[in-house]
């Protein structure tokens, strides 16, 4: 597990990013993280209630987050990032130009792929759209899209 727990938050941290947090789910994982990673400030939590104040970070950024987020609970998610937000939201997930539930490990319920930077700009229309990029997977018709938000 050592060698992919963190690697968006340890790959910020190697280009000189301080005052990192995480947030994980499961508690099994976060307390290894905070036994094995160091410099990174690792929270039991979801996405739907982030233990933060109003704009307490200059950037939230999800990496592979929001597709595991049922779309009847999407928004809320959403709202909690831009609401912890204080100047960019920066994410990097799995594209579709429409909403699909893909199987996750055979498991129904668990993935979803979205236009996520359309979602965004629908629900916080304020929000400007600094860049988006698709990343297609090599021998797949699958793109991941990162894209980048200025509140």
């Amino acid at each position: 597990m050592r060698a992919y727990f963190g690697m968006q938050l340890r790959a910020l941290q190697s280009m000189g990013f301080t005052n990192l947090y995480g947030i994980e789910l499961n508690s099994k994982v976060a307390d290894f993280g905070r036994k094995n990673v160091r410099g990174i400030n690792l929270i039991e939590g979801d996405a739907l209630n982030l233990p933060f104040k109003d704009n307490y970070f200059d950037l939230v950024f999800t990496s592979g987050v929001l597709i595991h987020i049922a779309p009847k609970d999407r928004a809320q998610a959403m709202k909690e990032i831009y609401r912890c937000a204080k100047k960019y939201i920066w994410g990097f997930e799995y594209f579709g130009e429409t909403s699909q539930e893909i199987l996750y490990r055979g498991n129904p319920d668990r993935l979803w792929k979205a236009n996520f930077p359309a979602l965004y700009k629908k629900q916080f229309p304020k929000l400007k759209l600094l860049k988006q990029k698709l990343f297609r997977y090599k021998g797949e018709k699958n793109e991941d899209v990162m894209f980048l938000f200025k509140k």
